[in-house]
């Protein structure tokens, strides 16, 4: 790697909402950026994030973005449900991407994306921002090299406040294709499935309730359930994401529980370690609320703005892939193949909840569907 010319990147950023606006302002400053399109449908979110980061091309459309020859390299960071078609695009023209958590909310499109980034031998990793994380990534480090001896047990407990939950029923046209597994679960997750990447899933279990959301959006509150594994190794896991807009977390508030026959780790990741509180609202954050004047500062996953510039996972997640984009340096940053598999296990324990029954592993798209 020692005296390698880095490679002029041509970022395309497909989708300028909070999370494109944070990584076109941590790729302005990349020595290896030369140059920097935005395409987003609202043209006043658009040219205000252009002013921000001094993009060079501005479009309402994906496609006509990702055709411009300057392009080498793709952020997609539209709406979850709105992934699809722009990594498609992308695929079509061969360019390397970065595409937001989770690959598609749909299985049997998620599986459609996979099989085309994979046939076009694409590189193309998925935003599970919080592998970048130290503890997170000190955490993978014992599971790796041995130091719990053989796991058997990991255990996950996810409580949010309902803000995330509002804004995404209301973004959607299809409350059925989200849930707080597969929107929001999935890092928790990601992470502990991370820890676990040698062995199997064959089996899920689980229940869910919705007594707050189900009525306002025909969502759901809660759901728990476990993942079982070939060798006989079981995930318990557990997220709310209805917890009351005053919950202090302004986002996620984690614990994770990793057992093995020789160790055990456990992670306290609940931002009670820094406590905010204050009379007037604060600004930052995911979809500030007025009501909510207490915040466990941290727990907004993307980071914390600090001194002009957004500091933390998002930042070093954005930085290690353009390092991977313009030297190809390797990163922790997850695949599309286990975006895809997070994708699938999450459907599968919404499958469970929904039928009341375990729902055997690989889960097959054709079969959601019919159950659907």
């Amino acid at each position: 790697m020692q005296g390698r010319t880095p490679k002029t990147l041509g970022l395309a950023i497909v989708g300028a909402g909070r999370v494109g606006l944070f990584r076109g302002e941590v790729a302005t400053r990349h020595p290896s950026v030369g140059w920097i399109g935005i395409a987003e449908l609202n043209p006043n979110r658009a040219a205000s994030v252009a002013e921000k980061i001094g993009a060079d091309y501005v479009t309402n459309s994906h496609r006509e973005l990702l055709a411009r020859p300057e392009v080498n390299c793709v952020i997609i960071a539209t709406d979850e449900h709105l992934h699809i078609d722009p990594i498609m695009a992308a695929v079509e023209r061969g360019l390397p991407m970065l595409i937001e958590k989770p690959l598609a909310t749909d299985l049997a499109a998620s599986a459609r994306v996979l099989a085309a980034i994979e046939t076009a031998g694409l590189d193309a990793v998925v935003g599970y921002t919080q592998r970048f994380r130290r503890r997170w990534l000190a955490a993978k480090e014992k599971c790796r090299s041995g130091s719990l001896g053989e796991i058997e047990l990991v255990t996950s407990r996810a409580f949010m406040n309902r803000l995330v939950a509002i804004d995404n029923y209301k973004r959607t046209d299809d409350p059925s294709t989200i849930s707080p597994l597969v929107i929001s679960g999935t890092h928790a997750l990601d992470i502990c499935m991370w820890c676990l990447d040698a062995k199997t899933p064959t089996e899920v279990y689980a229940r869910s309730v919705d007594k707050v959301l189900g009525p306002l959006y025909q969502g759901i509150d809660a759901t728990a359930g476990m993942i079982m594994f070939s060798d006989g190794t079981v995930y318990h896991l557990s997220i709310s994401w209805a917890m009351p807009v005053t919950w202090p977390a302004a986002v996620y508030s984690l614990e994770v529980g990793i057992a093995g026959t020789t160790g055990v780790l456990t992670i306290d990741d609940t931002h009670r370690d820094i406590v905010l509180a204050v009379s007037k609202p604060q600004s930052e954050g995911y979809n500030p609320d007025e009501s909510r004047l207490v915040d466990f500062m941290g727990s907004y996953p993307p980071g914390d703005m600090a001194m002009g510039e957004l500091r933390g996972p998002m930042a070093e997640e954005t930085v290690s892939w353009l390092n991977r984009m313009a030297l190809g340096i390797p990163t922790v940053a997850a695949t599309a193949a286990e975006a895809h598999r997070n994708l699938m296990l999450t459907k599968a324990l919404d499958l469970s909840a929904k039928l009341k029954k375990p729902v055997p592993l690989p889960l097959d798209p054709a079969v959601l569907a019919a159950a659907a």
